[in-house]
């Protein structure tokens, strides 16, 4: 099964996001309170989530939902 541009360019665009981000903050460029931080880590993981789903591939799937929801609480935080 060949997977679709779409969903491999959002694959790797949440590698990259989610990379970018703890290069960030281990760098002390970002901090963990940093609104970009947790933006470029729910956007990752929603793009690995997309990537992971139409390849049927799920263990991705389950870790970067719960990736991505724990980056939500935290902008949800930081926006109050």
């Amino acid at each position: 099964m060949k997977k679709s541009l779409v969903s491999e360019v959002l694959g790797w665009y949440g590698v990259v996001a989610i990379l970018g981000a703890y290069a960030l903050l281990s760098l002390n460029i970002l901090s963990s309170s940093n609104l970009i931080y947790q933006l470029l880590n729910m956007s990752g993981a929603l793009g690995i989530v997309y990537d992971s789903f139409k390849g049927k591939d799920y263990q991705p799937v389950v870790l970067n939902i719960i990736w991505a929801i724990i980056a939500l609480v935290a902008i949800i935080n930081i926006i109050k």
